[in-house]
């Protein structure tokens, strides 16, 4: 693996953060802390422990009085940017947004949703869906979601069909992959005039503990070079000051208006990813919740913390193939030990050229074309393989989806 792209993968690992993965429960208790994330330099300590160094209070969490989602709702009211943290395949996280969004607009109808799934310049695309003008296929199609986000779609789908359904904006925060790729080679000093225009005027390195969070992440990666820290660094603040700059210019926009921002949780710890970014700009009230789960809760990771609820997608129907892009299709690299696409006599090498009688030109045509395809479903293949005497041939196979 290169340097750029071990950065930059490294990078989309950092920001992902990775609980355990869930049963179906859609009814769990949901739990809000409600200290400020601020720290206060008065605060007492408790236990020495064999150290010396005093220890801080531990945060109680009274459960048989916790506040529930209404006391939280009434807080968030007054604040006119409302972060709301994730784990990007956690179904509970996302159905926990929802609901905030949910209850929020109904007592504030003038919100935008802010996320970090979108990149800025398929803005146009996003708006095109929330006025109706695409359709779902379309929206994943040009937006190139599996491409740019690669993320189940699904995860998400509840949350843009509530924004489509009552007309909310959805503001496109990230910043593009070729840019970030761009810094992850050359650095933030190797951009050219025109990339520099992509890029926000201000990367603000100032804040010294946000740094030092990175480097004891990217002291846990042994194979990563000591000296391309800078780097690493540099393609975090591209990315939060990217993200923070639409946000403020969107609020600027709108006073009087309020921004959900949805975003992975390592955007958002401590305020020191987007929000404080964000208030650099623009000075706005300020909340960060964050799902508590998977995280070590202590009073300045965020105002709130929610114990979302448990829950998992249908399983999607899977051919069991190993699949790669190349200039003619989609080539099948390799096949799964059960694959039900290998048992119907599709082979390695070969080309994906046809799914259910739609042409595939790429890897998110097939993510797209088996969105919603449980296992059992019968699906029918169309490939280019290449003949020992008449050259490329052309088979169709049909075969029953898998589970996995």
């Amino acid at each position: 693996m290169t340097t750029k792209s071990a950065i930059f993968s490294m990078s989309l690992m950092l920001m992902i953060a990775a609980p355990a993965a869930y049963s179906v429960e859609h009814h769990s208790a949901q739990v809000a802390v409600t200290d400020n994330y601020a720290h206060q330099e008065g605060e007492e300590t408790s236990v020495q422990h064999g150290g010396g160094k005093p220890m801080r209070n531990s945060v109680v969490v009274e459960l048989n009085n916790a506040p529930g989602l209404d006391e939280l709702i009434l807080k968030l009211l007054s604040k006119q940017l409302i972060s709301v943290g994730e784990t990007h395949t956690n179904y509970g996280h996302h159905l926990n947004q929802l609901e905030i969004i949910r209850r929020l607009h109904a007592e504030f109808p003038g919100i935008a949703i802010g996320m970090e799934m979108f990149q800025q310049p398929y803005q146009s695309q996003l708006d095109a869906f929330i006025k109706g003008d695409l359709n779902e296929r379309q929206l994943l199609e040009t937006s190139g979601w599996y491409k740019r986000w690669g993320y189940d779609y699904r995860l998400y789908r509840p949350i843009l069909d509530f924004a489509q359904k009552n007309h909310i904006p959805v503001v496109a925060l990230n910043i593009s992959t070729e840019i970030k790729e761009r810094v992850s080679e050359v650095g933030l000093d190797g951009l050219s005039e025109e990339e520099r225009q992509q890029i926000p005027p201000q990367i603000d390195r100032s804040d010294q503990a946000y740094e030092q969070r990175l480097r004891e992440i990217y002291d846990q990666h042994p194979q990563m070079k000591k000296e391309d820290f800078d780097r690493f660094v540099e393609v975090q603040l591209l990315w939060d000051e990217s993200m923070a700059s639409q946000a403020a210019i969107w609020l600027k926009a709108h006073p009087g208006k309020k921004m959900i921002l949805l975003a992975g949780t390592g955007h958002l710890l401590f305020g020191s990813g987007i929000p404080d970014r964000v208030k650099r700009r623009t000075p706005v009230e300020s909340a960060i919740v964050l799902p508590a789960d998977g995280l070590e809760v202590t009073r300045e990771i965020a105002d709130y913390v929610i114990y979302p609820p448990t829950a998992t997608l249908p399983e999607a129907g899977l051919m069991g193939l190993f699949l790669e892009d190349v200039d003619n299709g989609v080539k099948i690299s390799g096949l799964g030990s059960n694959s039900s696409a290998a048992k119907a006599g599709v082979k390695q090498d070969d080309v994906i050229q046809m799914l259910n009688g739609k042409k595939i030109a790429t890897l998110s045509d097939i993510k797209i074309e088996l969105l919603d395809k449980p296992p059992g479903e019968e699906v029918s293949l169309g490939v280019s393989r290449k003949g020992l005497v008449w050259g490329e041939e052309i088979q169709e196979f049909t075969f029953e989806l898998g589970g996995f």
